[in-house]
């Protein structure tokens, strides 16, 4: 069924009914309880229709009908949405009115948030999940907020720009998101009803400065140039056959992982001088090549800064069943068998022997050539940390360090960052230990091995001493050359200050 346009005045309404009932993330976690909350995003309602079921006032009225997409009865929506009405929910497109019962066309959750200019609380509409529907998705689904979603805003970079692009928008969340810390967004989907949930995001939420446009990728900015593009594309590699479902949030119409490699090339003639693009994205190891490495080859060619980090690997037939059941189709069925051998057919053609998913952070050099190329991998878990505000402090370093040749760096001051602790494993009755680690307990949480010079020397950066000094004096006690050491260890403290670890005073 077409969403139709957002009414302003019906969203206003809806709004005002939505705040009047409570419906927070807080308040929804305790009328459905934790455990279901914690289900619900893998598809299981019933803990929490068990849990909501009988219970009286708005609170539960709205969280069955969009909450969960169950049907409530006339009596309790009239009672519930008193400012926009039955009529006016037919009207947005987001419930039908069947006899005595008013059935949810849509859902709308609420999203908490916190950034660096304080908390608050969205209201994001989307279409009916697959928990909702009891079957597979709509080959047009508009997806709500879901970890993908949450990992990219984790990802945003905290200071203010002027302008901002979302490349591929979807319900809206990145915009809304984005437009915190910009004067003004553009979105842009192929997908018009993508669109307009986003209109109708921005119209519930009170937030105005965001243009949408339809058009694939690039096409609707054409010509233009943004301080910052953040994009969740639909990097999903699905199989070209004609039998296989294309999901519009998920499915770019690429063969293999050709949307991201477009979207890399892209972002080079849309970005301005030292701004920066964001992106989350599959690629495939084929024919030999990691996965990795042919995402350095598609950044070689925009003379851009890049920061790769990949952060999960998945064999091929893991990675189909991953997808397949992301569309609804549930294991044991002819449907699925069918769909996993077009995945597996698909990739064998193509000689693919795993599938990287992973974050892409770019940018555009203010002048000359690109001073950052790093690709790496960061398997360790995250706990949904964000992320944004730490590769700021890196890029912020990775760019003081461009300026200081080795004298430079070892007449610098440094400390320690706040979140790092060693680690030191001795054998069984040894005086010395075999390993010595550093722990980052913030950023991406990495474990660095160093060995006692290393060790000794971050040990004692506490800001007084001048680097060089701190090197000359961990020789005289390790009985080493000192010009040797420095030079074994100032390539090792640039990484430490790239990555967080230790900061300049």
């Amino acid at each position: 069924m077409p969403l139709p346009e957002p009414d302003p005045t019906l969203c206003r309404a809806l709004a005002a009914d939505l705040d009047a009932a409570g419906y927070r993330t807080d308040a929804l976690r305790d009328a459905w309880g934790t455990a279901a909350d914690g289900v619900l995003g893998r598809g299981h309602a019933l803990p929490a229709r068990r849990r909501l079921s009988g219970e009286p006032g708005a609170l539960a009225v709205v969280a069955r009908l969009f909450g969960l997409g169950d049907p409530v009865t006339v009596a309790e929506a009239s009672a519930t949405f008193t400012a926009s009405g039955v009529d006016g929910l037919v009207r947005l497109g987001l419930a039908r009115r069947d006899g005595d019962t008013v059935c949810a066309l849509a859902l709308i959750r609420p999203q908490a948030f916190a950034d660096a200019a304080g908390e608050g609380e969205w209201w994001i509409a989307s279409d009916l999940d697959e928990a909702a529907l009891g079957g597979p998705l709509p080959a047009d689904h508009v997806l709500g907020v879901g970890r993908a979603s949450l990992t990219l805003a984790g990802l945003a970079l905290p200071d203010p720009v002027d302008r901002v692009l979302d490349l591929g928008c979807g319900c809206g969340i990145q915009a809304l998101w984005a437009r915190r810390a910009a004067a003004s967004v553009v979105a842009t989907d192929v997908s018009q009803r993508a669109l307009r949930f986003t209109r109708l995001n921005a119209l519930l939420n009170d937030v105005d400065g965001i243009d949408t446009r339809c058009g694939d990728l690039f096409a609707p900015v054409a010509g233009e140039r943004f301080d910052r593009v953040v994009s969740n594309p639909p990097f999903v590699i699905t199989p070209r056959d004609g039998d296989v479902p294309e999901y519009e949030y998920r499915d770019g119409g690429r063969t293999g992982d050709g949307l991201v490699a477009e979207v890399i090339a892209g972002a080079a003639g849309h970005l301005t001088p030292g701004g920066t693009a964001v992106l989350l994205g599959n690629w495939e190891s084929r024919d030999g090549i990691a996965g990795l490495d042919r995402v350095r080859a598609w950044v070689d060619a925009t003379g851009l800064d890049a920061w790769v980090l990949e952060r999960e690997v998945l064999d091929p037939v893991a990675y189909a069943e991953l997808w397949i059941r992301d569309g609804g189709t549930v294991p044991g069925t002819p449907a699925y068998d069918r769909l996993l051998g077009a995945w597996l057919g698909d990739f064998a053609a193509r000689g693919v022997a795993e599938i990287g998913f992973g974050y892409v952070l770019l940018r555009r050099p203010v002048s000359g050539a690109p001073t950052l190329a790093r690709y790496e991998r960061v398997m360790q878990p995250l706990a949904d940390r964000a992320l944004g505000e730490h590769l700021g402090r890196c890029l912020a370093a990775h760019d003081r360090l461009v300026t200081l040749d080795d004298a430079g760096l070892a007449a610098s001051r440094l400390v320690v960052a706040g979140d790092v602790t060693e680690a030191r494993h001795h054998l069984p009755g040894a005086a010395s230990p075999s390993v010595i680690e550093l722990h980052q307990g913030g950023g991406f949480g990495r474990v660095i091995p160093v060995d006692p010079a290393l060790a000794a020397l971050v040990g004692s950066c506490d800001g007084d001493l001048a680097l060089g000094a701190l090197i000359a004096a961990v020789a005289e006690l390790m009985e080493v050359d000192a010009a040797s050491l420095r030079a074994e260890l100032l390539p090792r403290v640039r990484d430490l200050l790239l990555v967080g670890v230790l900061t300049f005073a």
